[in-house]
């Protein structure tokens, strides 16, 4: 098996209800995929790029999974339709359903037409190094080699105050208990 890291994101409803209800229901679906070995907290976040829109709700999950890169990848986006995202018609950064991002595969470096790994802008993206940071400080970045704990420390202030705060919710807590 090997251990893939997934952003997941939202700040519209889906079909199964509000952003944590989406982000739990989806997550229910990536284990079908492999076990969910670590998930984070919850976050809430203001939007990058385009400001006038819904905060996102955001969480990273940890899968142990069989599947190829290109597989999961395949899996990610076949789910985020499921949930009603329509990537032709979304704006880059703007409103969505639900955003799955294959952030790491093992120690993979990939630079492959549709596929890109690490994920090519997770170290600029306090919304994602908060939640990775919090299941897996000391992941290191096969490229740079760095850790997820060192890009945190790096980030400029503003990008820091992307990261939002962290929120309970019923949903992901019942689904993933």
């Amino acid at each position: 098996m090997s251990t893939a890291y997934i952003a997941l994101g939202a700040n519209l409803p889906s079909p199964t209800g509000p952003p944590p209800a989406t982000l739990a229901a989806a997550a229910e679906r990536l284990s079908a995929f492999g076990r969910i070995a670590a998930r984070s907290s919850l976050y809430s976040t203001a939007p990058v790029g385009l400001a006038d829109q819904p905060r996102f709700t955001n969480a990273v999950l940890m899968l142990q999974t069989h599947l190829s890169p290109r597989n999961l990848l395949a899996a990610l986006l076949d789910i985020e339709h499921e949930f009603g995202r329509d990537r032709s018609r979304d704006a880059p950064n703007g409103p969505r359903p639900l955003d799955l991002d294959l952030l790491f595969y093992g120690d993979l470096v990939i630079g492959a037409s549709g596929l890109e790994l690490p994920h090519p802008r997770f170290a600029e993206r306090a919304f994602v190094l908060v939640p990775l940071h919090e299941i897996a400080p000391n992941l290191r970045d096969p490229r740079s080699r760095q850790t997820v704990a060192r890009f945190l420390e790096s980030l400029s202030a503003p990008a820091a105050r992307e990261a939002g705060v962290q929120i309970e919710s019923e949903h992901w807590v019942a689904h993933l208990g």
